[in-house]
């Protein structure tokens, strides 16, 4: 074993890394900084040739010309912008008064809001804090037992890892994509079956209903068996919103319609418009960005409100029309009816545009645009960071035999693909108790999957099963990220092991779902074969 080590740099290359990153270093310079070192030390040794890191500038330049990672900014800002629209507050508030009245209905309502701001933001982060903000006190206020509504709160948080559009999804997408091209190459089949983020977007949505339905059912039958840990609220309390002031009077129905319709409009718009092949996930994400756009000054201004209004329609109007004409530029025209289509478009076009500068305005105005293009700029500029310093520690790590080592490797672990996939389940699962999902994806997928693929697992299978391991990891104590979002925001009243205790159940549901998936693949591949063909 010692003698295999020491011939292969490669390995030693990996286990510094990830020893660097566990004494906390900046991910994105360990991993340039690591690379960079053992390319020239090996260059000095002759295992390596330092004119390959001659390919970097070509490579970062692939991934900054990535039309597909663009549409990671865009869905930060979507999520962003509908957190700081107070929309979760108000679904909340919704599905409260809907919930309240019935044993567990605050559980049952932060995982159905949970999943509905998943499917709208997909940010894990902003969605556990925005919940333990405004469902925590809620609950502790009316005598919910706080591990369980602090166990509801982070697992309806990381939601936003498996249910679409996710972040998490998109650089996974992206980066399944480089690898099952590897994967074609290496079996010599350069034109074999390609996979997109859309492919990935479709594969998730079944496991992540899925596993809403498991924790509704773990709710309900909690509270079936203790129904003094979740108690009925009485009805003075529903009227409260999560500060304890009285509300507005409004019929149930009307709040819901209120709360609801313009999330799920925006939902449908951008998830439906993926899956139904209409646009891709890029352009999907700027759909979802100009929708988030409109609905945050829908809810700042009134006066923007009829040319919001305005704008929607002629959306609507312009996709209704491509639907019946060809409406192509650059062609010549073939009937009268097609020609009024265009004008039309460019009509429609116009208004539309003067509502995205009319909501621009009103949220300059308000502050909320600059504060949220801010965060964006941060954390996307973190991502990207990341991103290049994982190009140049792939590129070194290949250029060291690691790809070789890796496949002879995995080949040799019993049980051929199924132990192979044990064996990468566990060590993400691990990784995931000190490494965010972002260093994990740069640095195993690309190593790992190409293998995976070869030895005859289906990317879209593969991919999906990564994603909810790597949810599993966010709720694990110790390190678990969301465990560490929600104990942010939670009063000191709330113990950091009753924290802990509430999501363990919700790990093993995670678990189950890992397994469903692993025994029936076609959970995840029934839903892209039957509408991405």
């Amino acid at each position: 074993m010692i003698d295999w080590l020491m011939t292969h740099p490669d390995i030693w290359m990996f286990i510094v890394t990830i020893g660097l990153m566990l004494l906390g270093f900046p991910v994105a310079f360990t991993l340039a900084g690591v690379a960079l070192g053992f390319a020239f030390l090996a260059g000095e040794l002759g295992l390596f040739r330092v004119a390959t890191l001659n390919f970097l500038p070509q490579r970062v330049w692939a991934v900054l010309n990535n039309s597909v990672i663009v549409a990671a900014p865009l869905f930060i800002f979507m999520g962003l912008l509908l957190e700081r629209s107070k929309v979760a507050e108000q679904m909340l508030t919704a599905m409260a008064r809907l919930f309240g009245e019935k044993p567990g209905g605050l559980l049952i309502a932060t995982t159905l809001v949970g999943a509905l701001m998943a499917a709208s933001t997909g940010i894990v982060g902003a969605t556990v804090v925005t919940m333990g903000v405004l469902a925590l006190p809620v609950m502790l206020r009316n005598g919910y037992d706080p591990a369980s509504a602090s166990g509801a709160i982070c697992a309806a948080g990381t939601l936003g890892q498996i249910i679409p559009p996710s972040i998490v999804l998109v650089f996974l997408g992206d980066f399944l994509t480089f690898a099952n091209q590897q994967a074609n190459l290496t079996m010599g089949n350069p034109s074999g079956r390609s996979v997109g983020v859309a492919d990935l977007f479709a594969g998730c949505l079944i496991p992540g209903l899925i596993l809403v339905g498991l924790y509704l059912l773990w709710q309900l039958t909690l509270t079936w068996r203790n129904p003094h840990m979740a108690p009925a609220l009485p009805p003075e309390a529903i009227r409260l919103d999560a500060q304890g002031v009285e509300m507005e009077a409004e019929t149930t129905a009307q709040l819901i319609i209120r709360a609801l319709a313009a999330p799920l409009l925006l939902i449908v718009a951008v998830l439906g418009s993926i899956l139904a092949g209409v646009a891709t996930p890029t352009e999907a994400s700027g759909v979802g960005a100009v929708g988030a756009l409109f609905l945050a000054a829908w809810r700042e201004s009134a006066r923007a409100r009829p040319l919001i209004m305005a704008s929607v329609a002629s959306a609507t109007i312009i996709v209704i029309l491509l639907m019946i004409f060809d409406m192509r530029l650059g062609r010549e025209v073939t009937s009268a009816g097609e020609q009024l289509a265009i004008w039309a478009s460019f009509a429609l076009s116009g208004i539309i545009c003067l509502g995205v500068i009319a909501s621009l305005w009103v949220t300059f105005r308000s502050g909320s645009l600059m504060d949220v293009t801010f965060r964006t700029a941060r954390i996307t500029a973190m991502i990207f960071t990341v991103l290049i310093g994982a190009t140049l520690f792939t590129l070194v790590f290949r250029g060291l035999g690691g790809e070789d080592t890796i496949h002879e490797f995995m080949s040799g672990i019993p049980a051929g693909l199924t132990g192979a996939m044990i064996f990468t389940m566990v060590l993400m699962f691990i990784l995931g108790f000190f490494l965010d999902f972002l260093e994990i994806i740069f640095i195993l997928v690309p190593v790992l999957c190409p293998v995976l693929i070869v030895m005859g697992a289906d990317p879209v299978w593969l991919g999906v099963m990564i994603a909810l391991n790597l949810q599993t990891s966010f709720l694990t104590p110790p390190f678990g990220f969301a465990l560490f979002y929600l104990r942010g925001v939670a009063p000191p009243s709330v113990a950091t092991m009753e924290i802990w205790r509430g999501a363990t159940p919700y790990i093993g549901l995670q678990l189950f779902t890992l397994l469903i998936l692993a025994l029936y693949p076609p959970t995840a591949t029934w839903l892209p074969s039957l509408i991405l063909q």
